[in-house]
């Protein structure tokens, strides 16, 4: 049985990881690391979205 839509309304919390495929690294380097940190937050920032963690 297909699972069902999640629920997309404003104000749903909504929980999203990352992780690595068989087990390859996500980040190149701690450069790498960083650099997406800063993208997501300018990210965050434009479309007003929350960070909670």
């Amino acid at each position: 049985m297909p699972r069902r839509a999640r629920l997309d309304a404003p104000g749903t919390l909504h929980h999203v990881m990352i992780r690595e495929i068989k087990g390859k690294d996500i980040f190149r380097d701690t450069q790498d690391r960083k650099d997406f940190v800063l993208r997501l937050g300018d990210l965050s920032k434009q479309t007003g979205t929350r960070i909670l963690a």
